[in-house]
């Protein structure tokens, strides 16, 4: 890799394909227009599509793709790559890249930071699974305290870690970046019903605990309602599966992930964003989900389970409705109100526009600048 060598170099490291992880995505945007040499190193998966950015960009190839094995080629392959390079900052998201990066930034003695996208370990997929989750624990005990340059996405996260560690957190909000396209696309050009109501789920870790049986089962008793699920995770493919079960073939329509620029012409388009994670672990419990930005970016009202962060923006702004509990019939009656109900509409449309003004990612990467401006040549 050639680096233009008057400039500092950031090697921005992640476990995924890149193709949808928008936050990965701005923060490389953000520090590349800021005169920074940039590499960001990600996977090249069996399905992963093609991406083009304007700073350098590495996708490895693994022989394992999840499990123990994963983790560990993952963070062997980073750690050979990082040493081999020339590099002034690390930037390492997500625990799984962390224990590489921070070798490395030992013996390189170069600083690094630690993006957290998420309470990692008190995600739902590990809540079973007591050895994984111990493993990861004991990396996180281990690096977590020594580190001096850590950033997480919301103010829930950041309390959690510093009751664990008494470490100073700064808050990165994974906010939408504005609507570069001013030509929206139509429903007809997207192929979308223009006579109906419709609804948008998207994510591209669309994965247990997150709602989405519930919310396919809903549509039994809808009428004159579609169902759009758009993106990409553990439980994507079983959805599909169950919705052909249930015969709900006419109302749900599901898009394999797009990226974000292809992604908002269909969240423009529908009448209702959902955001309905279960409060099952404490990750979900204290999440804020870049899609609540998406839609409030789009303009459209939001129907969400009353998530900590998530509850916060809806209360303050009223910009949308929450459901109770997950039975389908309530969850159906609460998007018939969403959708429904002129007077509730037009305020969350008023409502929106403030919103939109408050939640700019030009303010979060001021702060993401102000933190690398910090770190020492």
């Amino acid at each position: 890799m050639k680096f233009d060598y008057l400039k500092r170099k950031i090697i921005v490291s992640v476990s995924n394909d890149l193709f949808t992880d928008q936050r990965v995505k701005k923060v490389c945007q953000t520090l590349h227009k800021s005169d920074y040499e940039l590499l960001l190193i990600g996977r090249k998966l069996k399905n992963s599509k093609k991406i083009e950015r304007p700073y350098k960009v590495k996708r490895l190839k693994l022989f394992f793709n999840k499990g123990i094995l994963f983790y560990a080629e993952l963070n062997l392959r980073l750690f050979i790559i990082l040493i081999l390079s020339k590099v002034d900052i690390l930037h390492s998201n997500d625990l799984d890249t962390l224990l590489a990066n921070y070798l490395v930034s030992k013996i390189k003695k170069k600083p690094l930071i630690y993006d957290s996208h998420e309470f990692f370990t008190g995600v739902p997929e590990l809540q079973e699974k007591h050895f994984k989750r111990k493993v990861w624990e004991i990396i996180e005990n281990f690096i977590f305290p020594k580190l001096d340059n850590i950033i997480t996405v919301n103010e829930s996260i950041s309390k959690i870690y510093f009751s664990k560690y008494k470490k100073e957190i700064k808050i990165i909000r994974n906010i939408s970046k504005p609507i570069e396209s001013k030509i929206i696309k139509s429903r007809k050009e997207l192929n979308l019903p223009e006579n109906k109501k419709i609804i948008i789920y998207q994510g591209a870790g669309i994965n247990i605990e997150r709602g989405i049986e519930e919310l396919i089962e809903c549509m039994i008793y809808l009428e004159n309602h579609i169902l759009l699920i758009i993106g990409g995770g553990d439980v994507f493919n079983k959805s599909k599966i169950k919705c052909r079960n249930l015969r709900l073939d006419e109302k749900i329509i599901f898009k394999e992930k797009m990226d974000y620029d292809e992604l908002i012409h269909y969240t423009k388009n529908s009448d209702l964003g959902i955001s309905i994670d279960k409060p099952s672990s404490l990750n979900y419990i204290n999440s804020l989900p870049n899609k609540l930005f998406d839609y409030i970016e789009s303009e459209i009202p939001i129907l969400a389970s009353k998530i900590t962060e998530v509850e916060k923006i809806i209360k303050k702004f009223e910009i949308g409705i929450f459901i109770n509990n997950h039975d389908p019939i309530h969850i159906a009656n609460q998007i018939k109100i969403a959708t429904e109900s002129n007077d509730l509409i037009r305020k969350w449309k008023k409502n929106l526009k403030l919103a939109k003004k408050e939640f700019s990612w030009n303010n979060e990467e001021k702060k993401l600048l102000k933190i690398y401006d910090q770190i020492k040549k």
